[in-house]
């Protein structure tokens, strides 16, 4: 139980990687506040479903954001640990993007991660003590034709990882940021993607397969754990070996 006792909020938390993670800190003995723009009727296994408080959260508020802290800390007294996972994708070509298509993707993937951290960070610099985990993306490292708001989403991330790892830990507080970047991870982004392109991206990785969601899980599980005590500011790649 290497999360026992502690209180962790995911986002992105009702379905695919943040589900996965969401199931695997309860688990492991965590409290989990998963928190979605719409919340489905949970998945878990029974035993879990005690252990996973499931609440609906738009991260491109910065009002809803502020709430959500707010009840989080009246009903739990304390956040232990962050993982920012809620993200979403908007393709096309730069020449022909829309001004929704950027604005909205960088709203969830940049400012969501933001919006919420600006309450939380500060909240475990105050107990001197937390973990935050952000899930950023391969792409962040290697960009990739029409996702031009994603990449620039998600490397900044890595931006805000480095920073928050100096931030937080001033005056000693034992709080550490890191980011793990996914390669390809089988979730709802890919399920639309023909066999033959599958297929292709399963060849461009050295282990020869797409991750599953709980590749993802395990490593944030690491990262938010007693396991990583002496890791800040590392970003984490998990992509079987696509950018060796």
């Amino acid at each position: 139980m290497k999360l026992k006792g502690k209180v962790a909020v995911v986002t992105g938390g009702a379905r695919g990687i943040g589900l996965s993670i969401a199931e695997l800190f309860a688990k492991e003995g965590a409290l989990v506040i998963s928190a979605d723009i719409d919340v489905p009727v949970p998945v878990a296994a029974d035993a879990l479903i005690e252990r996973i408080e499931y609440r609906i959260l738009d991260v491109a508020s910065r009002v809803a954001c502020k709430e959500f802290y707010d009840y989080v800390i009246d009903k739990y007294d304390t956040i232990d640990i962050l993982v920012n996972n809620a993200g979403i994708t908007r393709d096309s070509m730069t020449r022909k993007m829309t001004d929704e298509q950027w604005d909205k993707v960088i709203d969830v993937n940049l400012n969501g991660v933001f919006n919420l951290t600006r309450f939380i960070g500060p909240h475990m610099q105050d107990k001197m003590s937390g973990a935050i985990v952000n899930i950023s993306s391969v792409i962040a490292e290697s960009g990739n034709i029409g996702q031009a708001n994603y990449s620039a989403a998600k490397a900044a991330m890595i931006g805000l990882t480095k920073t928050w790892a100096r931030e937080f830990a001033l005056k000693g507080a034992q709080v550490r940021v890191n980011a793990i970047t996914p390669g390809f991870i089988m979730t709802d982004m890919l399920k639309d993607i023909p066999p033959d392109a599958m297929e292709k991206f399963a060849a461009s990785v050295v282990l020869g397969k797409v991750g599953q969601p709980i590749d993802i899980a395990n490593a944030a599980l690491f990262l938010a754990s007693s396991d990583s005590d002496f890791i800040t500011g590392h970003v984490l790649s998990v992509n079987g070996g696509m950018r060796i």
